[in-house]
């Protein structure tokens, strides 16, 4: 290949959009991978598949022959954009819509087209599809993850039309990528082997993994019918009041202890809530029922909220007897679950209706079937969960074995899908499938097993606001669940059999369809970037103890080995999921010797070593990182995770081009910002520092990081970038400068830090937005300066008049400017939501950055973009201050924690380019009527 090209990743990217798509991410299931199985932390799609294009594709300054004044290059940049923002939408992944196909495709070309430059070759002409793809095969590098996790990077690679790689340690994430990658471009294109299937004639044939998706929900549904056979008894019908009967959804269940009360002796229920459906027409209750005499509880089902206690009887403090209303710390619930002492009654039975749920109390009946079930006790998977795991709650109150998280009509009921398995795969072959199409349908049908535990569970729990069952994870771990739902996985409500299913069926029918084929193998990280020489890296990490994917994830292996064994042997060869090798600072790797964060940070530096050492020379290798910053004083020094990574990046020899910070949750969670906890992930984007690189003095280092900063900042800025995203995407120019050279040396002659460069990349953010304000008016210099000290509250005259003399105004000129009230020896900066609705900028004799900002911002909040946009016509070219002020106005707000301003000034900036467009309307219009006339 020809020189090094710097690549679109390393100068621009439509940030806010693939922000805005990385969030609306999180709304979407029908078809997105992420329901195939559950897994933990997936990046969103949208972020991966921008990242993955931007890296391959040659930015514009890269091509002076084709692109030599700025403007073409810019112009070439947003064209480019343009691609990603048709890419990042989830509806452009729907390839059997021409439109999507069409987008997939010119994504395609573009990377062929880049590659091909470097070679000195022609690409395929765009319109050849195949051809196209067959050049990405010979020519494109592969891309790999080498901790692959729930598929995200690897699936996206591979709709780009790239070779993918996808190694990780853990066995159920190797699963899951062989199930997105490896196993359906080997079927792409076939037709269904089932006896029901849709015949389809002509020149029309079965797109991607269609005919594959086709059998699953066939095979799937004998499936069902078979267990029904067996086991269908164990799920009655509920009896209605009018004497018919309906399907159950699910069976309510509360944990019971001994009361210790010599006086009382029942048996308490442990209820978080007796409201069981918050719906609006459809609320409902479960009445406890009180027997002094008998020293009994039972439960009624009512729809209004008379005599049922207002609150549960488990607090984060303790329980209550609800009988004698005694209470009792966490520690009596321990002991006695410890001592075998726990046991469960139900509370309401759940029933599917034509239009809304029916919620009965439960009957004798129902319990008695519920109690029957005796599952098969050879069946029955033993594994231990591991004593050190901090991520099985369950653990503090006497459960030890995975099989405790399970009722027994649960077990007999996963148990009985298990053995079908087998039987299925026969059918299949009988049906005139190969083995290893047999095989791969068993894999999916598998997978559907491993989905039904998390409903199928103890720890799943009863959502009144949804009226559905919610699965085990909720988040990273296995929390106490009191009150659980039993789901009946023959109904047709969440969680049942044919549900997932028909999630898993959809993800097929929605992958790419004529791909490269991928490869998903289980390997330890170091050991796997070694072997895939010349790949171009891009991964997501573990973070420290963020999460312990092998402890949580065994509960899901144990099901999968004794279903998937045979088929997978070696990647089922362990009792139970890889631990000692496992990347992360677990408790359970410290010793006496060694710290977990140490023996985390010792794995991590080298891991990217050999990342430097193998990756691809010619392309960048991007890190999404979401490590929370946090302080921690160890051995005498304070230490980040970001402070950790980027020292482990420049000590294998890279150097770090790049920072973008990747959102995926709203703006309102502004309010946490002084936690750090604003960006879901940030992307580091690193090359290969050049092998002839320098030291530099620290006077050289902080003049040059002015110099390219300054120009950062610019085209940052004029790129929309929010300014909650300000501080941590200037990290990439600055950390640009510092790993240039080998070493910066202080004014004594010792090593500059990272942790010091980064305080020195901060430091002259501030002083950049603060220069800002030397273009502003005196009014508005004077507001910024008050606004530091007292924000919107009140202060006193004298210190008001006395800054206004040093900025050149005066405070009764602040008062009929309109942005000051004063009085009683007072003074206070108007909010945005007192300024006069009617202010025309084109009758203010003393026009203000200030107002100017502060007018949008209360337009934009109280009516919209749309009355933004026409107030910032009325302004005109005075409106661009406005923006910059903006920014200095939360960098302020940041420092000193006012959440809900930053938030208002981040919105702003935000909404710009749509304000901005929408403004560009308004003068063509004028401009349309002035030419009329």
């Amino acid at each position: 290949m020809s020189d090094i090209r710097k690549k679109l990743i390393e100068v621009d990217l439509p940030l806010d959009e693939i922000n805005n798509e990385s969030r609306r991410e999180k709304s979407l299931r029908h078809g997105h991978p992420s329901t195939l199985h559950t897994w933990w932390a997936r990046r969103p799609l949208a972020s991966c598949r921008a990242v993955i294009f931007a890296s391959l594709i040659d930015d514009p300054v890269s091509c002076p022959d084709e692109f030599p004044t700025e403007a073409a290059q810019q112009a070439e940049r947003e064209r480019l954009h343009d691609i990603i923002r048709g890419i990042i939408v989830w509806e452009s992944t729907d390839e059997s819509r021409s439109e999507s196909l069409r987008i997939q495709n010119e994504a395609r070309y573009e990377i062929a087209r880049s590659i091909a430059r470097s070679y000195g070759e022609s690409p395929p002409k765009p319109d050849d599809t195949h051809g196209v793809l067959r050049y990405l095969h010979d020519r494109a590098p592969t891309i790999h993850d080498p901790f692959a996790g729930g598929g995200s990077i690897p699936i996206e690679a591979q709709r780009l039309g790239l070779r993918s790689a996808a190694t990780d340690l853990n066995p159920v994430a190797v699963l899951i990528n062989k199930a997105l990658i490896e196993i359906p471009p080997k079927f792409a294109g076939k037709p269904p082997i089932n006896p029901n299937r849709t015949i389809i004639s002509g020149d029309v044939s079965w797109r991607g993994a269609s005919g594959l998706a086709d059998d699953i929900r066939y095979y799937g549904r004998y499936m069902r019918g078979e267990a029904l056979k067996r086991i269908g008894h164990l799920y009655p019908e509920a009896k209605l009041p009018d004497d018919t009967s309906a399907t159950v959804i699910a069976w309510l269940w509360a944990r019971t202890i001994p009361c210790p009360n010599p006086a009382c002796g029942v048996i308490m229920p442990l209820v978080k809530s007796f409201q069981i459906s918050k719906r609006p027409n459809n609320q409902h209750w479960t009445r406890p029922i009180v027997d002094s005499h008998n020293k009994t509880i039972s439960f009624v089902v009512q729809n209004h909220d008379t005599d049922v206690p207002k609150q549960g009887t488990v607090t984060r403090y303790g329980v209550t007897c609800i009988a004698c209303g005694t209470a009792y710390p966490k520690s009596y619930v321990r002991k006695e679950s410890m001592a075998g002492h726990m046991g469960s009654q139900m509370t309401a039975i759940v029933a599917q209706g034509n239009r809304k749920r029916i919620f009965l109390s439960p009957t004798d009946e129902h319990i008695r079937i519920a109690l029957s079930a005796k599952p098969d006790k050879n069946s029955i998977l033993q594994q231990k969960i591991p004593a050190t795991t901090r991520n099985v709650a369950g653990t503090s109150y006497g459960i030890t074995h995975w099989h405790q998280l399970f009722t027994k009509r649960q077990l007999t009921a996963l148990i009985t899908f298990g053995d079908l398995l087998a039987g299925t795969r026969d059918q299949i072959i009988q049906d005139g499938a190969d083995t290893k199409y047999a095989d791969a349908i068993s894999t999916y049908l598998a997978l559907s097993i491993g989905k039904t535990t998390q409903g199928c569970s103890s720890y799943a729990w009863w959502m009144p606001t949804g009226e559905k069952i919610a699965g085990v994870f909720g988040r990273q771990v296995i929390p106490m669940i009191w009150d659980y739902a039993e789901v009946n996985p023959f109904s047709d409500s969440s969680q049942n059999w044919m549900g997932h299913i028909t999630w898993i069926s959809k993800v097929l029918d929605r992958l790419p369809a004529d791909v490269n084929h991928g490869m998903s193998r289980q390997m330890d990280a170091s050991v796997a970037i070694r072997s895939g020489d010349d790949s171009v890296i891009v991964t997501d990490p573990p973070y420290y103890d963020n999460i312990s994917y092998a402890e949580i994830s065994d509960f899901f292996y144990i099901w999968l080995r004794s279903m998937l064994h045979d088929i997978y042997p070696e990647l089922f060869a362990g009792i139970m999921v890889p631990k000692q090798e496992e990347m992360i600072a677990a408790p359970r790797f410290k010793t006496d010797v060694q710290n977990p964060k140490d023996r985390f940070e010792r794995l991590m530096s080298d891991t990217l070593q050999q990342i430097h050492e193998h990756g691809n020379a010619d392309y960048p290798s991007s890190i999404f990182y979401a490590y929370k910053q946090q302080e921690e004083e160890r051995g005498g020094r304070s230490s980040t995770g970001w402070d950790t990574m980027l020292s482990a990046l420049i000590s294998a020899g890279f150097q770090i081009v790049g920072t973008w910070p990747i959102r995926t949750e709203r703006a309102v969670r502004l309010n946490s910002m002084a936690r750090n906890a604003l960006a879901s992930s940030i992307i580091l984007v690193c090359r290969e520092r050049a092998y002839d690189a320098k030291m530099a003095t620290w006077r050289q280092f902080v003049n040059e990081l002015r110099s390219e900063l300054y120009q950062a900042l610019r085209h940052m800025r004029d790129g929309g970038i929010a300014p909650v995203d300000m501080a941590q995407a200037t990290i990439g120019p600055g950390m640009a400068v510092f790993t240039r050279y080998t070493k910066v040396l202080d004014i004594d002659g010792n090593p500059v830090s990272v942790r010091e460069a980064l305080t020195i990349i901060n430091q002259t953010l501030d002083e950049m937005l603060a220069e800002r304000e030397g273009d502003f008016d005196a009014d508005t210099r004077w507001a910024v300066s008050w606004f530091e000290q007292y924000g919107f509250d009140d202060g006193e005259f004298g210190d008001a008049e006395t800054l206004s003399k040093a900025k050149n105004t005066s405070v009764l000129g602040l008062v009929k400017s309109g942005i000051l009230e004063s009085g009683t020896g007072k003074v206070r900066l108007l909010r945005p939501s007192e300024l006069p609705k009617d202010w025309d900028p084109n009758n203010d004799d003393r026009f203000t950055v200030w107002e100017a900002t502060h007018h949008l911002m209360r337009t934009l909040g109280h009516t919209g973009e749309d009355a933004a946009a026409g107030l910032m016509h009325m302004m005109e070219s005075r409106a661009d201050a406005a923006r910059d002020l903006a920014y200095r106005l939360y960098d302020i707000c940041q420092r000193k924690n006012r959440s809900q301003e930053a938030w208002e000034y981040n919105a702003l900036v935000q909404s710009w380019p749509e304000i901005v467009k929408l403004a560009k309307s308004y003068h063509d219009i004028s401009d349309g009527l002035k030419s009329y006339y």
